[in-house]
């Protein structure tokens, strides 16, 4: 066999594979639109915590089995905020409530993600929001989408006429992390056109993937927030990075998507 077909192969496989992936998610989503609408209310962080896993329950009961027998040999990252590189190999790499505190509060920002890692390289993903109906998905290689319509990132050039966003990295960040966001802020306030704070941080990228706003980043982070938004900036035409202009990897310690035009000056304003 050639290495043309044998290539050509495993795209179609990768192909059909998010496809069923989209299903999935969209199950899952499903499951957790049931569970929206109303306010749940918490004492303490134990009550939320409790909250929360309940919706992640809710969600990896569909997930678990239903990408599990997609990928057999697959492993499964156990912890969303999880950081750094992974094992070799394959890793479904999933966040079943994205956005998870959003939902407790009735607020629409929120999702779920499903994100297949080889090699440490994200190969396909798909996320899915259920309040909307839309599905983003990404193949490496062969483009992002919306609904199968293809995503362009914007062609804004100048970054004092974008919209860039940014969002916090994780509950209980370390206090070093959580100045250098204040201050990434405050250098985006002078020189982007809007700045906007939410969580997040896969809704901001779909929107640096959809061209509707021009950059984003964030400092830390976990894979399952960034993995997603990665390889749908990137196969929409973006540009990623560390915040000094480095390649990015799930062991960087800071990230931007953002168009081409606005990158460098992104990077910049951040590396001050």
């Amino acid at each position: 066999m050639s290495e043309t077909l044998r290539t050509t192969d495993v795209a179609a496989s990768d192909a059909d594979l998010l496809a069923q992936t989209a299903i999935a998610v969209r199950e899952a989503g499903s499951a957790l639109r049931e569970r929206f609408g109303e306010v749940v209310r918490y004492q303490s962080r134990e009550e939320l915590m409790r909250a929360l896993a309940v919706n992640d329950d809710a969600a990896l009961d569909i997930l678990r089995p239903r990408l599990t027998s997609l990928r057999p040999q697959a492993g499964w990252v156990e912890d969303e905020l999880d950081g750094g590189a992974l094992p070799s190999g394959e890793w479904w790499v999933v966040d079943p409530a994205e956005g998870n505190v959003n939902h407790l509060h009735a607020l629409p920002e929120w999702a779920v993600t499903a994100t297949l890692v080889r090699e440490n390289q994200p190969v396909l993903t798909a996320v899915h929001l259920p309040l909307t109906g839309e599905t983003y998905t990404a193949l490496s290689g062969a483009g992002a989408h919306l609904d199968g319509r293809p995503l362009h990132v914007s062609q804004t050039a100048d970054l004092g006429l974008s919209i860039v966003a940014t969002s916090q990295a994780r509950p209980d960040e370390d206090a070093e992390v959580v100045r250098r966001v204040g201050a990434s802020i405050t250098a985006m306030l002078f020189d982007a056109l809007v700045v906007r704070v939410a969580v997040p941080a896969s809704l901001h990228l779909l929107n640096v993937a959809a061209g509707r706003t021009d950059a984003f980043w964030q400092f830390a982070g976990a894979r399952a927030d960034l993995l997603p938004g990665a390889l749908l900036v990137t196969e929409a035409g973006g540009r990623i990075s560390d915040a000094e202009g480095r390649p990015w990897t799930p062991r960087s310690q800071s990230f931007v998507a953002a168009a081409p035009g606005v990158h460098a000056e992104a990077v910049s304003t951040l590396s001050r």
